[in-house]
């Protein structure tokens, strides 16, 4: 009974309710990534820049990829490129982890009074501290290379909201399906590259036909990458209705996905 008042209770009860719990794992997420490394926390800038370093030798050395001036707005074709990688590192590490969250604790599924449904939060908040270190070594590129930062940087929360919100939704789905069906695990990798490269990440969608456009402008990561690099690079606004629209979507979906989660938890100990 407590269980069917909890599923619509939304997805921020959880959260609200066990704050304490949510920050502790959230905590241990992000330390116990370092552990035992020589560099430490440090590790969270220098993984970007090599990251950064890696792509931009194989998009701009080896394959010489160059942003249209129309579209890049004469903006170097790393930080273009850096902008889109944030944004999709936050996706992929949350589509990547999510399937295993519940098949890799089966200890608190057998608590009966741990919620469960508080997993995804550390999870996300975790992705999303990382996602911020890339944003700092954004700043720190853009000092060096063009020696200025738009005041519509300040924006850049407010175009992630709604992209929270959607991965969250997505990850409630996908840590209950990781728990019936196993090899979902294996397929959401592949998912994520799809993602990256069906989006405006790594190529401007102006410079496509029209059908492929069509395609890239289904990914929901190109609407985030497009109003990510309209705050950041371009110095405007974002387009306001669509992230009103984006959020309304999102919390759509984070109210579903949680839902799902409360209804199919019930199984959760008879499979594990």
């Amino acid at each position: 009974m407590l269980q069917d008042r909890r599923r619509w209770e939304g997805p921020f009860a959880a959260l609200m309710r066990h704050r304490s719990l949510t920050w502790e794992l959230s905590k241990r997420e992000v330390l116990g990534r370092y552990r035992g490394a020589s560099f430490g926390m440090a590790w969270s800038v220098i993984s970007p820049f090599m990251m950064l370093g890696v792509y931009a030798f194989a998009f701009g050395t080896v394959m010489k990829s160059r942003w249209p001036p129309e579209a890049g707005g004469g903006h170097p074709y790393t930080v273009i490129l850096f902008v889109g990688l944030i944004l999709h590192g936050f996706l992929a590490e949350c589509l990547n982890r999510a399937p295993t969250l519940i098949v890799a604790n089966p200890n608190f599924v057998k608590r009966v009074v741990f919620p469960l449904d508080v997993l995804p939060w550390p999870m996300l908040l975790s992705a999303l501290f990382h996602a911020m270190m890339n944003i700092v070594v954004l700043v720190l590129l853009m000092l060096v290379l063009e020696h200025h930062l738009h005041i519509s940087l300040l924006l850049l929360p407010l175009v992630f909201i709604p992209f929270i919100l959607i991965i969250l939704g997505v990850s409630w789905v996908l840590a209950s399906l990781g728990v019936y069906f196993r090899d979902i695990s294996q397929v959401m990798p592949v998912v994520a590259t799809a993602l990256l490269f069906l989006s405006s990440a790594v190529i401007p969608v102006s410079a496509l036909s029209p059908s492929m456009q069509r395609l890239f402008h289904l990914n929901p990561l190109t609407f985030f990458i497009d109003q990510a690099r309209l705050v950041v690079l371009a110095g405007t606004a974002p387009d306001w209705s669509g992230l009103v629209l984006a959020t309304l979507a999102g919390l759509l979906v984070a109210w579903l996905g949680h839902a799902w989660f409360m209804a199919t938890q019930r199984g959760f100990a008879d499979v594990l």
